[in-house]
Parts: structure tokens; sequence; C-alpha cells
């Protein structure tokens, strides 16, 4: 089968239950299979960031990251997970296929470092304090230390204290520096630390998509969840499971039609 050079990054914001993983990666990958879609799940093994002490940070690292394991080999699917530290980088590794830099920490160059060092692909969300020309220099330190491929993701820029604001221009820019680019549709309508949990206007998710579609990407970033309102993190910004198909089949219409293939 030839597949679509679109990749979909997809799953529930954190590892929560096999259930949930488990619902949610089978639905993913008939979506992917369908139309012929290369799929990579993505699912943080814990949360670093809560804007809340009290937030929920995960089920315990370990278990977690058997359960992502698990996922990967029952599905074949290459699995994705976000670190926060030099230790994560070496540990998780041992788990998933790509490791993922959190936007607040894509200046830190030791953990920069620790994921190139681990052989994995790294994906280096872009911070909403950083322009995308700089998004170069994070990447150098990643390649430098032996990671092979990087990809640069954008996920807004801070619009005022509570708001973020997608600068399309970015997507040309990171690209035009020789790296992968993925859009990350459900972070770049966040509404950070909105009261005690962060919001979000998941309404804007499938506009925002399809101007990315057509300005240029590699791939595609949405966390999605069998039920968003009760998701133990990011609840205001995850796509419905059951949403997924058609705003999967809408971005990859104006994906196909900007690459000449309608």
């Amino acid at each position: 089968m030839n597949f679509n050079p679109l990749l979909i990054i997809a799953g529930p914001c954190v590892v929560e239950s096999m259930e949930v993983l488990t619902e949610t990666a089978s639905e993913l990958k008939r979506i992917c299979y369908q139309n012929k879609l290369s799929l990579i799940f993505k699912s943080s093994f814990k949360k670093a960031n809560r804007t809340s002490l009290n937030s929920f940070t995960g089920i315990g690292d370990i278990q977690a990251l058997e359960y992502l394991a698990v996922i990967g080999q029952k599905y074949n699917l290459p699995v994705l997970t976000d670190i926060h530290s030099v230790e994560d980088a070496k540990f998780a590794a041992g788990y998933v296929d790509i490791l993922q830099i959190p936007a607040f920490l894509c200046r830190q160059t030791d953990i920069l470092q620790a994921a190139g060092k681990t052989g994995k692909i790294v994906n280096i969300k872009k911070g909403q304090f950083m322009s995308p020309e700089d998004m170069k220099k994070a990447a150098e330190k990643v390649t430098a230390a032996g990671s092979p491929d990087v990809w640069l993701t954008e996920r807004g820029t801070t619009f005022g204290y509570h708001d973020l604001i997608v600068d399309f221009r970015s997507l040309v820019i990171m690209r035009n520096l020789g790296y992968k680019v993925i859009f990350d549709a459900t972070h770049s309508v966040q509404q950070p630390s909105l009261g005690l949990v962060s919001g979000g206007k998941p309404e804007f998710v499938p506009a925002l998509s399809r101007a990315a579609a057509a300005v240029g990407i590699d791939g595609l970033f949405f966390e999605t969840h069998p039920d968003p309102k009760n998701a133990k993190s990011d609840a205001a910004t995850q796509l419905q499971l059951s949403k997924a198909e058609g705003f999967i089949e809408q971005v990859l219409r104006i994906h196909n039609a900007a690459n000449g293939k309608v």
C-alpha cells in the first residue's frame, strides 16, 4: 500500500488507563489505515507542567511507559511521548520510538542533547516565546548529539496572558530550515492557566488545521479522547474521538489539493 506522506500524530494527552489507550489507538489505526495515512500514537507518560498543584500528573512512570510499549506492539505503531528531564530521555527511550520536547523546554540544552544521544527521532515543540528562526538552534543541539531525525512543531505564540495565536509564516520558515514541520492543532487553541486549569477554544481546531494543511505541513498533531470532558488533562482542548475521522479527512483533502493530489 502506498501511504500518503502526511503524518498523523494523535492520542490522549496523558496515559490515564489501558482502556483509554486501547480504545483510542484502535479507532485511530482504523481511520488512518482506511485513508492510507501513517499513524504515530502519542501520549505523555506523565505531566510535569500542570497549572495547579493538585492536577493529575500520571499513573506512575513505569506503568505508563509499559502501557505505551504494549500499545505500540499490539497495533504495530510507533509511539511518541514527552520528556521533561535528562533522566526521562534515557528512561523513556527504552519504551518508545519518538521523544518529544515540550514547548516550555525547547531551549534547555541538556534535555535536547540527552534526547539526541538516545538516537531516537526527536520532535521539538516551538516555545510560545520563540521565533521560528530560533528553532534551528534547538534542532542543531539535538542533531549534534546524535539524533538522525528532528521534527519541529508549531503550537501557537503567546498573545497576552491567556491566549495563543498561530503565525502561519512559522510553518514556512521552519520548513525552510530543512526539518519536518508538524502542526499541533489542539494546543494551538489552548488558553493557558485560565483559572485553576488551562482552557481552550476547540471550535477553532478544524479551521486552523485546514489552514496549516494549505500552507504546507509534514504532519498533523492532535490530542483526542473518547470522553474529553472527563479527561484528566487538557479536557478543554482534546478532540472527541468520535469526531477524529471527519476531522482527519477534512485536513487530508486540503493537504492533497495543496500538493496537486485532488
